[in-house]
């Protein structure tokens, strides 16, 4: 069997139409799974949200931008932080304003309750026996610190402590990683979209296994950045200038 993994889409179908492309390119895959964050942070939710839908043998989980558009939660900064340090207040407004029109797109056309349905997990056994979870952030949460490559094996083995699982993937961080920590391997495959500077790739990873094994590969697949800036721009996009700076390499991930 081989699967593709995929996360952090972000409304950005140009980035997968090309990891999709590169996919077909490396011989096709018998299912995807995928772990979450599909619409906000990009200009075109919906194109997102239609091609990850029509993937054939797809799982779905949700990530912390799925559950922001399905509900009233909000990322920070907050009112509070930004009253108390002004200047917070430009990236509050444009958070809020961003993930509105996100969720006036998608509940006008019938995507809302799709996103609010989708389970914070999932849960395979390969063939050889390899017990498999797939979660967003870290197991029981699609939302907070994740994994990031900073922290030490301890600080990994506690956050991911509950997985009861030997193989966990998982998203959220938009950084490709793979380590082992107390005889599980937890892997990253990284972002489809919104990619952290040097390398602004879209990154996946193919899992192949069988009754004697499993093997993984990191991929990464260039797409036309511009073109995504450009897409901002045509509609409008409240979260344009965030987007902006993750094309052109400007947003540094939070642990740098």
């Amino acid at each position: 069997m081989r699967i593709a993994l995929l996360s952090d889409v972000h409304g950005n179908p140009l980035a997968l139409d090309a990891v999709l492309a590169d996919i077909q390119a490396q011989g096709g895959a018998e299912a995807g799974w995928l772990l979450g964050d599909y619409a906000a942070i990009g200009p075109d939710p919906i194109g997102a949200l239609e091609r990850v839908a029509k993937l054939p043998n797809a799982h779905f989980i949700r990530g912390n931008t799925d559950q922001y558009l399905a509900t009233s939660v909000r990322p920070g900064p907050t009112l509070e932080a930004a009253q108390a340090k002004p200047h917070l207040l430009p990236a509050m407004i444009e958070l809020a304003q961003s993930f509105s029109w996100t969720q006036g797109v998608v509940t006008v056309t019938g995507w809302l309750e799709w996103l609010a349905a989708l389970p914070l997990e999932m849960r395979f056994t390969l063939p050889g026996g390899m017990r498999v979870l797939c979660v967003h952030a870290s197991p029981g949460t699609d939302d907070g610190d994740g994994m990031q490559p900073v922290m030490s094996d301890a600080e990994l083995g506690e956050v991911f402590a509950s997985a009861d699982a030997d193989l966990v993937f998982v998203g959220h961080t938009h950084w490709p990683q793979d380590r082992m920590v107390n005889e599980m391997r937890i892997v990253n495959p990284g972002s489809v979209s919104n990619q952290f500077p040097p390398d602004l790739r879209a990154s996946y990873v193919l899992l192949t296994a069988d009754e004697t094994g499993y093997r993984l590969e990191h991929r990464r697949v260039d797409y036309d950045h511009e073109a995504v800036i450009a897409a901002c721009e045509r509609v409008r996009f409240p979260g344009g200038p965030y987007v902006t700076r993750f094309m052109r390499g400007e947003n540094l991930p939070p642990w740098a």
